[in-house]
């Protein structure tokens, strides 16, 4: 399995004028985004709150993402665009056991 990645986005009122002009299903769009580097949409949903919608990505790597993301921000329609990397319980158990090993000290200690 390719790592997942959770997208958090926000409209411009802008772009919320236009999709109430002229509805459209935008999760063809981010279907489309991803599947042209290799992924796969796993969700898109909208929401009340802070953000307007969310997506549930696989990618093949965080490069690939990476420039997903970057289309998606540059295109103009987004107030806001945040994509956080989500790990599986198994990598959080070796980033745990790898966590061991590393040597930290605090500030002023």
């Amino acid at each position: 399995m390719m790592p997942l990645y959770l997208s958090r986005f926000s409209y411009t009122p802008e772009t919320w004028a236009r999709l109430i002009g002229r509805p459209e299903d935008r999760a063809q769009a981010a279907q489309s985004y991803i599947e042209s580097v290799g992924g796969k949409l796993h969700g898109f949903w909208y929401a009340f709150g802070t953000h307007d919608g969310y997506n549930l990505w696989e990618a093949p790597d965080n490069v690939s993402m990476a420039a997903v993301a970057l289309a998606i921000s540059g295109g103009g329609a987004l107030s806001s665009f945040e994509t956080t990397v989500l790990l599986t319980v198994d990598e959080t158990i070796e980033a745990l056991r790898t966590a061991e090993q590393v040597r930290y000290r605090a500030p002023g200690a």
